[in-house]
């Protein structure tokens, strides 16, 4: 039999869809206390994968990934992403949202997205949060999905997501758990 041990902690990754990029600004600060200071950013691109946001958000969206420095336990995702669906109910306006939030995890080997929506490949968590696996890490680099979200297929994200990866490797030495005298380990 298997021992159960802590999960490792994790690098969370927001994604942002937005017309107005000042409002990627005001929901790091309010996401500030829960995830710390940011650690990476991408620049910004056009967001022109898909128009399903149009209606509700409008035409010229840009998207932005952010990295935050506080490592957290994988199963915090279903109350970022919870937490997030609050930001983005605050900054409403004339029941249209005027920014989309996606929180996500990055471990060793994957890279995970919170959502509300069910489907085949999701896995419930808790309080109606699911988790999918967007991309799996493998070969020094991450691979898709025949569900991966088009802007999270591209290699301008792969290589955002490979230097992000990079900094989480560094934060990992950083917490070493010691079991007895001469056995150091890394969670």
């Amino acid at each position: 039999m298997a021992e159960i041990k802590p999960p490792q902690k994790v690098k969370v990754v927001v994604g942002y869809i937005t017309k107005d990029i000042n409002l990627i600004e005001e929901v790091n600060k309010i996401l500030f206390p829960l995830l710390g200071e940011v650690d990476l950013k991408s620049e910004i691109i056009d967001f022109n994968f898909t128009d399903y946001y149009e209606e509700e958000m409008g035409k010229e969206l840009k998207r932005r990934w952010v990295a935050f420095k506080n490592l957290i336990m994988p199963d915090f995702l279903s109350d970022l992403k919870i937490r997030t669906n609050e930001i983005e109910e605050q900054f409403k306006e004339k029941e249209k949202r005027k920014i989309n939030i996606d929180p996500g995890i990055l471990t060793l080997n994957n890279f995970i997205l919170a959502t509300t929506k069910n489907y085949a490949h999701r896995i419930y968590l808790q309080k109606g949060i699911y988790a999918e696996v967007t991309l799996i890490y493998r070969k020094k680099g991450f691979q898709n999905l025949s569900w991966t979200y088009p802007d999270y297929q591209t290699e301008f994200f792969h290589n955002f997501l490979l230097a992000v990866r990079k900094i989480y490797i560094d934060d990992l030495k950083k917490i070493v758990i010691v079991k007895g005298e001469d056995e150091d380990e890394i969670y």
